[in-house]
């Protein structure tokens, strides 16, 4: 019977990169392997798949079979030898076998410990200025009665029967591609490779116990709503003799009465009344340093917006500071008194009572600002 194109029995097209190429081959693997598929045609199909897998995954025997065909690969030793190739990675990803082609890792290898997140919350100028902060944690730390062993003072664990200290059981199954290994956790000990006769009073087996911890930590100035600062070491402990895990802490900024932060930059809105508006006056503003004067000059049209430099946020990774924008709100008011509104009428005479339509609108120029 003739032979199918290695492409098509992947699926793919000729200009497939490899990993669309591995990537078609562990779906059609999981498909139609015989342990998963009783079709009839199933094994045969299994062995197609791993045929062209094993020509177009290799690129010495993918050019040759791209320019040849099947022919091609006759002067390359004829059609792959499935006894010297090395699908345990693949296998064991879909299946949870290898092939006993080289040593797992083992389970008791050294393992980095778990990350840990905790918020912290900051006022708005802690997060613009910086601040030395306690903050109180929860985490396991080494059991200070067993120093880890898990087992009671005076007693000591014992190699698992089961595993041999493996932390893991294997079954070798013959298939058609030769013996596969099906590794499991070993059931006895739960892959610790140790069994506890005597478990710790004080942590109960676990060689951890949970501790409060209490840390101060350096916020930096700039700090932004958001972000995230790396204690490092700070996390659960490693397992089997692994670096700690790290500390990450969730900054969450209070918003303030009066500012809005805007990357390094503050904006604050102010009211000014319609004669410093109208005349020009010069106002205290607040900023984040205190207050500061600001110019108002005449004629000054809602929405205006002024800048005072240098009152910002701090820049976190550099040196200097954003800027503080000022936004003008001409308040007009709605109770007068006698007095005022005759003089409001005067002012009314002398500036007549013609309008006209305004061509952009105080959010549009504020947009433009932007």
């Amino acid at each position: 019977m003739a032979q199918r194109d290695y492409y098509e029995v992947l699926g793919v097209q000729r200009s497939a990169g490899q990993d669309e190429i591995k990537s078609a081959f562990r779906n059609l693997a999981r498909q139609y392997h015989p342990d998963v598929n009783k079709s009839p045609d199933a094994e045969e199909r299994f062995k197609e798949i791993n045929e062209a897998y094993a020509v177009l995954s290799d690129p010495e025997k993918r050019a040759a079979y791209d320019r040849y065909g099947h022919a091609g690969l006759n002067g390359m030793g004829g059609m792959p030898d499935f006894s010297t190739m090395d699908f345990s990675d693949i296998f064991e990803e879909l299946f949870g076998f290898g092939m006993g082609m080289g040593n797992r890792r083992s389970r008791n290898a050294p393992r980095r410990g778990a990350d840990l997140n905790y918020p912290i919350s900051l006022s708005f100028e802690e997060a613009v200025f910086g601040v030395e902060k306690e903050i109180e944690i929860t985490r396991d730390e080494v059991c200070s009665r067993c120093r880890g062993t898990g087992a009671e003072p005076g007693t000591s664990p014992r190699r698992c029967p089961t595993c041999g200290g493996r932390g893991e059981v294997r079954q070798v199954r013959q298939t058609i591609l030769g013996s596969m290994v099906q590794v499991t956790t070993c059931p006895t000990c739960n892959g610790a490779g140790e069994s506890i006769e005597t478990p710790c009073k004080t942590c109960h087996g676990r060689g951890l116990e949970r501790k409060t911890i209490r840390k101060t930590v350096s916020i930096p100035a700039g700090i932004d709503n958001g972000q995230q600062i790396r204690l490092a070491g700070e996390g659960q402990p490693g397992v089997n003799g692994g670096p700690n895990g790290n500390l990450y802490l969730e900054v969450q900024v209070k918003p303030h009465k009066f500012f809005h932060r805007k990357q390094d930059d503050i904006w604050l809105n102010l009211n000014i009344n319609i004669a410093q508006a109208v005349l020009g006056a010069e106002v205290e503003v607040p900023t984040i340093d205190g207050t500061a004067r600001l110019n108002i000059p005449p004629g000054t049209q809602p929405g205006k917006v002024f800048t005072i430099r240098g009152k910002g946020v701090p820049h976190l990774r550099s040196n200097g500071r954003g800027d503080q924008h000022v936004v003008v709100n001409v308040e007009v008011p709605t109770r007068l008194t006698a007095e005022q509104r005759k003089l409001f009428e005067q002012l009314a005479q002398t500036l007549g009572s013609e309008v006209k339509p305004e061509e952009k609108s105080f959010f549009e120029r504020l947009k433009e600002f932007f």
